[in-house]
Formats: structure tokens, sequence, C-alpha cells
């Protein structure tokens, strides 16, 4: 028999920080944290799971994760078809309500739009969470099957335009957190998986202002990314835009779209001064 109180000691995405674990408040309720772990599990990869699979992959007992999974179905949230677990579509309401509330639509979408009427391909618009970059905002004519840019998407941060763009923004304190134990899984045969070479690009992107990556996510992407910066200098976000490979090279990129993209940015970053909440949001 399962003993309920078994403590799990791995690692997952809440209550992380970019390069350690972040200290938990006197307040921090562990049962809210399993259960939002456990929707955070469910991806592209493992739309549906077991039990035991779910329990692997958030690092709880069985019967820690069963507990969640009750409540979870209860609320509506998850559902199961045999032994296999799955999400709902009342998840989307998470997500929709952070869109939004911060009104996503009205601030970003008119930019994003402007750069695809512009150079066609895709733009995005992604903040920096932990060690992944989140895609909070996505415009784009493509059609070809590979990882998707769609809000909500996360991906790992050193294999992005916009990840590498954010992680320059850091400071050199937040930076060696970040590459503190770092581990990198190549996600193609160009992934950059060296930390040492990762840290000196990131310094190169500082010092540009700009990123371009190649086939590190996924082949077939070539993008360009800038930030977003607040009135204070901080970096809050990042703008990209982006092709296929062998259509459109970095340097093409860098040639023809680099100053409308930095404009759109600071569009972007005016914006945002009408709406202090949104910034605080992002920002945070």
């Amino acid at each position: 028999m399962i003993d309920d109180r078994t403590t799990e000691t791995t690692e997952t995405s809440t209550g992380k920080v970019a390069g350690g674990q972040a200290a938990k408040p006197a307040e921090f309720v562990e049962a809210l944290a399993k259960g939002l772990a456990i929707l955070e599990s469910f991806d592209a990869a493992n739309p549906e799971m077991t039990l035991s699979e779910i329990a692997r992959k958030v690092g709880y007992s069985p019967a820690a994760a069963r507990r969640s999974l009750i409540t979870l179905m209860a609320l509506g949230y998850v559902g199961q078809t045999n032994k296999r677990f799955h999400l709902r579509p009342k998840i989307m309401t998470l997500s929709s309500g952070f869109y939004y509330s911060a009104q996503i639509d009205e601030v970003l979408q008119p930019h994003l739009r402007e750069v695809v009427s512009k150079f066609g391909d895709a733009s995005s618009v992604g903040t920096l969470d932990q060690r992944d970059v989140i895609y909070i905002a996505h415009n784009s004519v493509q059609r070809a099957r590979r990882a998707a840019a769609v809000v909500g998407a996360r991906y790992p941060a050193c294999a992005t335009s916009l990840g590498r763009v954010l992680l320059a923004g850091l400071s050199d304190a937040e930076l060696d957190r970040y590459f503190d134990g770092l581990v990198i899984e190549p996600l193609t045969s160009k992934t950059m998986v060296d930390p040492v070479q990762l840290r000196e690009e990131i310094e190169q992107v500082r010092k540009n202002g700009y990123s371009t990556t190649v086939d590190q996510l996924d082949y077939g992407i070539t993008a360009l990314a800038v930030p977003i910066r607040a009135l204070d200098g901080r970096t809050i976000a990042a703008l990209n835009t982006s092709g296929y490979s062998g259509m459109v090279d970095a340097d093409f990129l860098v040639a023809n779209r680099l100053p409308e993209l930095r404009a759109t940015a600071s569009r972007i970053a005016n914006a945002l001064t009408r709406y202090p909440m949104l910034v605080s949001i992002i920002g945070s």
C-alpha cells in the first residue's frame, strides 16, 4: 500500500526559479502546487496519461497524484477515459482569463499583425518564466507542421531567439543562477548544448541588442528577436519575427527586418505605458 505521507523531492516547474529551488513561504499550499503541476504535465507529447505516468512525470507518489486528479476531475479540468486521464475544455478558461484581463488582444496583437502584414511568416511576444520562454501573443500566416508558437506555448529559453533576448536582459547575478546546474537537452542536431558557448552567445546578444537562431528549437525555424523594455530600461518581454530556414537566413532577417522590428518593439513599449497593470503582469 502506498504511504500518502511520502515526501516528494523531485523538482517541478511550480515554485522553481532559474537555477535553483525557490524558498517556499509559510503559507505555501502544497496541494495546490501539486494540482497545478499535474495540469502542466499534459502537453502535445503527452495528451493523455495513466495515473502512474502522471505521477512519474511530476515526481509525486501515485497516491498524491490520485488525490489531485480526483479534485481536478470534480472541478471539470480533467477527464478520464478508461484508465487514461486528459484535460477538458474548461482548462482553457484559465488561460483566457489571463489573455483578456491583461488586454493582450488590444495591446499586442495589432503590432504583431502589422509585422506579419509587412514580412509574412510569423511574429510573437514572449516572457521569461524560470528557464522557459512563454508565448503570450502570436500571429502567423504559416501552416507548417513544426514546434507551435501558439499563445501559452513554452519552450526552453536557450533554444529560442525570444528566450536569448530575455536572458540577455537579466542581471549578471540572475544569469549566474540560470546557468547554475543547467543541462541543455538537444531539440535538433543544431541545438546549442554547451553552457559555455551559450553564455558567450548571450553576451553577444547583449552587445548586439538582438538575437538570431537557426533550427535551434525545431528544423525549419529561423528567427530574429529584440527586447521590449519598460520605462526603467528593464527587458520585460521580447518580440520576434520568424521564417522558414532555407527561404530566409539570419543575415537576411537582420538586414531586412531588424529596423522595423526594433521600431515595433518601441511602439509596443510606448503602448504599455498606458497599461501599467500589463507591465506588472508580464514584467514580474
